[in-house]
């Protein structure tokens, strides 16, 4: 199998993708942030020192996707049509009771994918909820990034819950 992003020598290089026909393409990303009860009740009041912890992360979400060529090496910049950015908390089972979720969603019409716009848009919101609430509870663990659909392209639609 010929891998796109190495040369003949095994080099990394970026792909050429200007052959490619412009399609809508969409991607959705989660990241979550298993918390501490008196993190949680916090979150749930909305009382942190730093702020409205929420909005922050997802003006860091959006800011992260629209910067994710100048953060992941190859990664092509793409103009985006929409990023989307929601913030959950959930309260869950006896072993693992507090979680934070979050939620992204990019739109773009172009020659690439948007997965790596939604994937880091995840990432750095949950990011930016540990570095709100690392005073309260520095046990925090940010777990499970993960791409949940995409669609758009070649490789057409990919949806985790058909995923094997």
């Amino acid at each position: 199998m010929e891998l796109s992003h190495l040369n003949e020598k095994g080099q990394a290089k970026m792909v050429d993708v200007g052959e490619k026909p412009v399609t809508h393409r969409r991607a959705k990303a989660r990241a979550q942030i298993r918390v501490n009860a008196e993190l949680f009740r916090k979150l749930c009041e909305n009382s942190l020192a730093k702020g409205d912890f929420a909005a922050t992360a997802r003006i860091a979400g959006i800011q992260a996707a629209k910067r994710t060529a100048e953060l992941i090496p190859l990664c092509h910049p793409l103009p985006l049509e929409l990023i989307s950015v929601e913030v959950s908390l959930e309260e869950l089972s006896l072993d693992e009771p507090y979680r934070v979720v979050i939620e992204t969603e990019v739109h773009a019409r172009g020659v690439t994918g948007v997965e790596m716009e939604a994937l880091t848009a995840a990432a750095l919101a949950a990011l930016t909820v540990y570095d709100m609430g690392k005073a309260v509870d520095r046990g925090m663990v940010i777990e499970e990034i993960c791409l949940l659909e995409k669609e758009g392209g070649k490789s057409g639609i990919f949806n985790r819950k058909d995923a094997k």
